[in-house]
């Protein structure tokens, strides 16, 4: 196999364990995917040994085309809810890898009316700036598994970088999959940060001007490099990290 390609698939692979093991999803549902310059789309399926994201492995990343659904060989199945990565890709020729999860703050979020405002500053500024972007609310509480509805999701997105979905989850997309999942983990700190503070009835003013000018983007090497880094030696600690054997791991303590 292209050594590339072997790397992009262990980054997705791990890239699901880190959402499960942060809690940035519920146990078995949820999806990393990613696309190669020639088209093909590299996405996390179901196989005949699922077991939850915590424990997916390289076997569960396989290469399909963007048009395909069901089957896709060796007993695997593309997710239900392949049309989000689809329809999203095809609608984005920028964006290259986009995650749907299940993060439970942002479902109370959406489902209490609470936008996620860019309240927060440096105590996370890649959550500050995605939702100074804006972070919309797809209004549609059901599976996403046509074109027509992931259509429907993708021009909700519009050009930004994540969306809500109405008592159901997110989604995030970047230009790899560890930038895609980490804004999704981001996405997940500052919907846990607005569900608590209106929980303590706080209404916060936005960051102001003044401030936003001390707010600059640190760059990859520190918001994504150094993150993602610490998160796959979080894994590596409870035996979670070797995601080239379908035996790998063991439950969490």
């Amino acid at each position: 196999m292209d050594t590339t390609l072997l790397e992009l698939r262990r980054t997705i692979a791990l890239g699901c364990r880190i959402l499960a093991a942060t809690g940035a999803t519920t146990p078995i549902l949820g999806h990393v995917s990613h696309r190669l310059p020639d088209g093909r789309v590299l996405v996390r399926c179901r196989g005949p040994q699922e077991s939850g994201l915590l424990f997916t492995t390289v076997d569960d990343i396989r290469l399909v085309e963007l048009d395909d659904s069901g089957e896709v060989g060796d007993g695997y199945r593309l997710p239900n809810e392949y049309p989000i990565h689809a329809e999203i890709l095809r609608a984005r020729p920028d964006v290259a890898s986009v995650v749907h999860a299940h993060p439970v703050a942002a479902v109370v979020a959406g489902l209490a009316d609470r936008p996620l405002r860019p309240v927060v500053g440096a105590f996370n500024i890649p959550a500050y700036r995605m939702a100074a972007d804006g972070v919309p609310l797809w209004p549609h509480r059901g599976l996403v598994r046509t074109a027509e509805a992931g259509r429907s999701l993708a021009a909700t997105l519009g050009d930004g970088s994540a969306a809500l979905l109405l008592g159901h989850g997110v989604v995030t997309v970047g230009d790899n999959p560890r930038e895609s999942v980490l804004r999704t983990l981001d996405l997940d700190e500052l919907a846990r940060l607005t569900v608590a503070v209106a929980g303590l009835d706080g209404r916060p003013d936005e960051v102001s001007e003044a401030d936003r000018a001390d707010l600059p983007d640190l760059g990859s090497a520190f918001n994504e490099a150094v993150v993602w880094r610490y998160h796959v030696r979080r894994l590596a600690l409870r035996g979670l990290d070797d995601v080239d054997r379908i035996d790998a791991g063991k439950e969490p303590r």
